[in-house]
């Protein structure tokens, strides 16, 4: 199998081949058609989708082998902010979370979205979602992206190719690749079972 990630992030590229083991799986940058920093699961979704289906129309002559099973995988990194309002504390609540609809949705989190396709078939699905600090997601809302943010906060350069907001958010118990291993794996679903 040959699978093509639309990224020159090799952290994009492990975690696709972690899905894939045994597969030739090569990287390809590749326009994601959205913006820089995506806001929302709807611009994340599209730019991974998009990168899936350029990196495949990339690659399609580069497989001798014209049976070969040949896979485009996209991975785009977003912010998005859930819900309507905040959970309430109310010493009447019980199992039921009581949600104040005048209250602003304020919580902004790191989302991710990977998509998966032969160029027929589609798979997509979401990795695991990561409250921003405050402070971070201040930056994002004034129109920063999260990557030079994180690159600035921590000190260092290039956290989004090495450890990226996801392992630090997490004191590393979460990395950027392992993160981003879940989100490929979600999408990957209908090329992996045979009970689509």
């Amino acid at each position: 199998m040959y699978v093509a990630v639309g990224s020159g992030n090799p952290v994009k590229r492990d975690a696709t081949a972690r899905v894939f083991p045994g597969a030739t799986v090569v990287a390809e940058a590749v326009p994601s058609g959205v913006s820089e920093q995506p806001i929302g699961h709807d611009e994340t979704r599209a730019g991974a989708q998009n990168r899936a289906e350029a990196v495949l129309e990339t690659v399609r002559d580069e497989v001798d082998d014209p049976e070969e099973a040949r896979l485009g995988v996209g991975i785009e990194g977003g912010v998005a902010s859930f819900g309507d309002g905040r959970v309430v504390d109310d010493a009447n609540a019980t199992a039921n979370a009581i949600v104040d609809a005048e209250a602003p949705a304020t919580d902004t989190y790191l989302v991710m979205w990977a998509a998966v396709t032969d160029g027929d078939r589609w798979g997509v699905g979401s990795g695991p979602s990561l409250l921003l600090p405050e402070s971070i997601a201040t930056r994002i809302h004034d129109g920063e992206e999260l990557g030079p943010v994180m690159d600035d906060v921590l000190g260092e350069s290039d956290v989004a190719k090495n450890q990226g907001a996801a392992g630090a958010f997490t004191a590393g118990q979460l990395t950027r690749t392992d993160a981003l291993e879940d989100a490929v794996a979600a999408a990957a679903a209908p090329f992996l079972s045979g009970l689509y």
